[in-house]
């Protein structure tokens, strides 16, 4: 079990007072120890309910996140995940913005070894658009990782009747 002094930048977690930013807010993000860190392991977030604001119309936007990373010494917790993808509801911004916004944020906040960011955004004039961005620790296998995954993405891309 974790120990109090393990979970004291954790506030948000389990408070009843939350609240609901309507505006980008980063700051909200808290992360905790990693306990395991000589093993590499993916942690892998689906996010359903992502939305954001087209910049130039002004209409939602609606998206499943996927978020995949290799923990370093930090992890980012869950509920302040939450809280900060919710903070994109009034966010104008291109899908392919936030996504790498998402990326550059929990990269800053954490320090992954490796973290991919894939937006499947809601069809929207007959076109989805699902941005993916990824990064590798510099100086490290994950960069390759990183170079082998993206140049190899989507190789297949899925139609219609399999989204």
């Amino acid at each position: 079990m974790r120990q109090a002094q393990e979970m004291g930048s954790v506030s948000h977690l389990g408070s009843q007072g939350t609240q609901y930013r309507d505006d980008y807010a980063p700051e909200v993000l808290e992360t905790f120890p990693n306990k395991h860190q000589g093993n590499d392991y993916f942690v892998k977030f689906n996010c359903p309910e992502f939305t954001s604001l087209c910049p130039i119309t002004g209409q939602p936007d609606f998206a499943t996140l996927y978020i995949s990373y290799v923990p370093g010494a930090q992890m980012v917790e869950s509920k302040s995940l939450k809280l900060y993808l919710f903070s994109f509801r009034n966010h104008g911004d291109f899908h392919e913005d936030c996504m790498n916004i998402i990326m550059k944020d929990l990269i800053a906040l954490m320090d992954p070894k490796y973290i991919e960011v894939w937006g499947k955004f809601t069809p929207r004039g007959g076109i989805s658009i699902d941005p993916y961005c990824n990064y590798g620790k510099p100086g490290t296998p994950w960069e390759q990782v990183a170079w082998n995954r993206l140049a190899n993405h989507d190789l297949y891309p899925e139609t219609v009747d399999n989204r």
